[in-house]
């Protein structure tokens, strides 16, 4: 059985994967609303999951505001869909099953 990822297994940083997996790049401020969290949060999770080497940040502007765009690097990626079997794999174990339509 595949070992599940503790640095994404948080349920907030499994919510960042999780919609980051679903879109090339995310305004920090979308991925902030969607999963829930405070700035300073998801700040956290991103810089872990940054350190990590799952996501990666971009920092720009638009316009003369600044922004911040997050999105999976390719080691994410794949650490993402092995968390995701590894999840899989547990609860196969119940006779359940999970899928996604």
């Amino acid at each position: 059985m595949s070992e599940l990822d503790p640095l994404i297994h948080a349920p907030a940083r499994l919510r960042v994967m999780s919609l980051l997996a679903a879109v090339e790049e995310a305004e920090f401020a979308f991925v902030r609303d969607e999963v829930g969290v405070s700035d300073s949060v998801l700040s956290k999770h991103a810089a872990a999951l940054e350190s990590g080497g799952y996501v990666e940040i971009r920092k720009g502007h638009v316009g003369k505001r600044p922004r911040t765009w997050l999105r999976l690097s390719a080691a994410g990626r794949r650490a993402y869909e092995a968390h995701v079997e590894a999840l899989r794999a547990i609860v196969a174990r119940s006779g359940l099953s999970l899928t996604v339509d």
